[in-house]
């Protein structure tokens, strides 16, 4: 029987993966090497080797894991609310208190994911799809109205327009945090969702 992994090794991959994230952010991943990842995890590059075969399964293992875990949010907010206001208020919430822990790989996933190979792109990609649907799922039950419209995936792009680009002017160390931006966006989008106006459609002809 194959022995497992050890909770050491899982703990010094996410911290090599939180290194390179970081340096992929701030340096791109076309201009990161190797041997600058090491040098942000204090080890030798041949040991860095034993963790992640090459600098491109670093870059699937950060926007996958990324994807994953927004996921794994959608599906616990699911499970868990029944009251439609308050599933999407909560999805909200905990998708800018994700990002605050996680601005790095999200940097990673918006920038760098043209350097995907066709296979690895669209299954993250398909995520991330996945992810949009589990907001325009909960918009369109608390609106059912919008759906007729076709707007159920147009208004979550818009509240993502919110939420996924608050890392590139939030400052860490400015007075407003992660997490008390988190009510603002929820109450901002819901003093909206309910103003929204459908647009006038002609009537189909017989």
């Amino acid at each position: 029987m194959a022995r497992g992994r050890s909770l050491g090794y899982e703990d010094q991959c996410r911290t090599i993966l939180s290194r390179a994230a970081q340096l992929f952010a701030e340096k791109g991943y076309a201009g990161t090497s190797m041997n600058e990842v090491a040098e942000a995890c204090g080890m030798s590059k041949p040991l860095l080797y034993h963790y992640f075969r090459d600098k491109y399964s670093l870059l699937v293992n950060i926007a996958e894991g990324h994807v994953t875990r927004l996921e794994a949010v959608v599906d616990e907010v699911w499970r868990q609310t029944t009251d439609k206001q308050t599933r999407l208020e909560r999805l909200i919430r905990r998708f800018v208190e994700e990002y605050a822990g996680a601005q790095h790989a999200h940097r990673v996933l918006t920038g760098d994911v043209r350097y995907l190979n066709d296979e690895d792109r669209e299954r993250i990609l398909e995520g991330e799809r996945r992810v949009v649907a589990g907001f325009a799922r909960a918009i369109r039950e608390l609106r059912p109205e919008v759906d007729q419209a076709q707007l159920a995936t147009p208004l979550t792009m818009l509240l993502f327009g919110m939420i996924n680009w608050m890392f590139t002017w939030l400052k860490p160390d400015g007075e407003l945090t992660y997490e008390a931006m988190a009510p603002i966006v929820a109450d901002l989008f819901f003093g909206g969702i309910q103003a929204v106006r459908l647009p006038q459609t002609e009537p189909q002809k017989p």
